[in-house]
């Protein structure tokens, strides 16, 4: 059991997404469909994204693990970085190399095993990828790896505290259907980001609304709604979709 909720064998969890982002990819042509999310989810988490990042300029290699059609990575590579993108998904790298992008290279490759050697990025970032893994570790692991001392790293998970999941993971196990996603506690991912090595760990919340409520997206992005769930952490908890953290890599002894 982790984040909340039970998992089928985990490898069959795994397998199980990578057939999925196989098929979205050779499914659909757009950035939301090949990353498995609605249109109004996938440009809710970019807008959070940039607004975490705000109006600063950029250098340095980055590295986008799980990268999907390269959403992400075209908006760094647009502030100045020179980006790397890995995705496990062959057809989904095929997609995101025909999207073209200046300063941007594509190659497949797995977050939980990546094949390069350590402190070659000045920081990375993994989206919408750990809620089709059985844990987290090993991609925290690897992405605090390859990243410089002073770098920064980026994850995303699915909250697991956010009571709709909550319900939803209910009623599931009512039915006796196994999780079709994994949801993290945010307590225990940020302990997991310090116990791999990152410091000055912060955690955000990403509430995001339903696609039938897309329309009124713009709320949660106001400065109001976000002074609250600062103020309010319980209350971010329980209404946020989803949670980002973002910490340094410490110096390596």
């Amino acid at each position: 059991m982790e984040g909340g909720n039970r998992t089928r064998a985990p490898e069959a969890f795994e397998e199980g997404w990578r057939r999925r982002f196989t098929g979205f990819a050779e499914a659909f042509e757009d950035d939301a469909g090949i990353a498995g999310w609605s249109p109004s989810g996938l440009q809710a988490r970019l807008e959070n994204f940039r607004r975490l990042l705000g109006d600063r300029k950029m250098d340095g290699r980055w590295l986008d693990a799980g990268c999907g059609a390269g959403t992400y990575a075209r908006d760094l590579a647009a502030r100045g970085c020179e980006v790397i993108g890995f995705d496990y998904s062959s057809p989904t790298i095929a997609k995101a190399r025909s999207r073209g992008g200046t300063g941007i290279g594509w190659a497949v490759a797995d977050v939980t095993a990546l094949p390069v050697p350590a402190q070659v990025f000045d920081g990375a970032l993994c989206f919408g990828v750990v809620q089709a893994l059985a844990s987290s570790e090993k991609a925290l692991g690897e992405l605090v790896r390859v990243v410089r001392p002073g770098g920064e790293v980026w994850i995303d998970a699915l909250n697991g505290w956010c009571l709709p999941h909550a319900v939803e993971r209910l009623v599931r196990r009512l039915k006796g259907r196994p999780p079709h996603v994994r949801y993290e506690s945010p307590l225990r991912l940020r302990r997991l980001a310090r116990e791999c090595g990152l410091r000055d760990v912060r955690l955000y919340w990403v509430p995001i609304l339903p696609e039938r409520f897309a329309a009124f997206r713009w709320i949660g992005a106001t400065r109001a709604v976000r002074r609250v769930l600062r103020i309010l952490p319980f209350l971010g908890a329980l209404v946020s979709h989803a949670i980002v953290i973002r910490g340094i890599v410490t110096e390596r002894r």
